[in-house]
């Protein structure tokens, strides 16, 4: 048995079965990585893998097992890395960061300086994509830390951290009817047609439900992954933006003006997620305390284990 194996039986798995794009990811081909897992198979005597021909189409009861093992030898592998890194050179390394666009955008500028201040030999890495993709790089372990409101929470694999808590803004263009109406209601919002975020992106399901639950359907003619497109467009007069309050900055944002929601969609919770079971370098835990003040070294070295 050896290492690469392991390394390619996960690799599979991760990849839905498709040998050709865990061969890819691997950088190998894909006759190689077949006949590693089928070496592996004959000295295991068992199939891990179920097959259509030469297609994989499931993974057998034992091999539900044998990947439960393997990905927890791989996994425990990184984290003997982890610890010779950490205590042979304590403040230098590197540290991969899977985030959304606003988390990178809006909320980050606030915390690298510092940490890079205080560690300037450890290399930062940022990595931005959509939630479900930022917990599959942290999961996967290609990241060490992940950053967003959404889908964190979900993962079982991941210890989870509230950093924040946040809710959504309004924003017009300026001179606006909407700015001289005060409460807003979200009957007010309908009647516009509205610029906000991408569905899976900052919130979107909490402000698609607001109005479902009121009887009420928006007419959104913009979405948009980022809130300077959203500013922008709204700016141009297309349309009322709803977009996290983090992302406005009356000083910046003069072409827009801003209105409270009231809590019309809502609050939200920015977090920061690690894969459990790790061991990660002192200057990663540091960089999460200044992500989430409130959570201490102690609690999440616990946490982790």
């Amino acid at each position: 048995m050896k290492f690469h194996q392991l390394k390619y039986l996960c690799e599979v798995a991760r990849r839905g079965l498709n040998v050709t794009a865990a061969s890819e990811r691997l950088h190998t081909s894909q006759s190689g990585v077949s006949r590693q897992i089928q070496l592996l198979e004959e000295e295991l005597g068992v199939e891990v893998f179920v097959r259509n021909g030469k297609r994989l189409v499931g993974v057998t009861e034992s091999g539900q097992l044998i990947l439960e093992i393997a990905k927890r030898i791989l996994h425990d592998t990184e984290n003997l890395r982890m610890v010779g890194r950490e205590f042979s050179t304590e403040s230098r390394g590197s540290l991969t960061i899977a985030t959304t666009h606003s988390q990178a955008r809006y909320t980050l500028p606030r915390v690298i300086p510092a940490f890079m201040q205080k560690y300037p030999n450890v290399r930062l890495r940022l990595h931005q994509g959509s939630p479900s993709h930022v917990v599959e790089l942290v999961a996967s372990g290609q990241a060490n830390l992940g950053i967003a409101t959404e889908w964190i929470a979900e993962n079982k694999e991941l210890l989870s951290l509230p950093c924040m808590e946040w809710q959504h803004l309004v924003i017009t263009a300026v001179g606006h009817p909407l700015t001289r109406t005060s409460p807003l209601r979200l009957d007010m919002l309908s009647c516009y047609p509205l610029i906000t975020y991408d569905r899976g992106f900052a919130g979107r399901a909490k402000i698609d439900l607001a109005f479902q639950e009121n009887g009420l359907t928006p007419n959104i003619v913009l979405e948009a992954i980022d809130a300077d497109v959203i500013k922008t467009y709204v700016e141009l007069g297309l349309g009322v933006g709803i977009v996290a309050e983090i992302a406005y900055d009356p000083i910046r944002d003069k072409g827009v003006e801003a209105i409270s929601t009231g809590g019309l969609f809502g609050m939200h919770t920015t977090r920061v997620g690690i894969k459990k079971g790790s061991h990660p370098a002192r200057y990663v835990i540091d960089f999460i305390e200044l992500l989430a003040p409130k959570q201490s070294r102690a609690d999440i070295e616990t946490r982790l284990l």
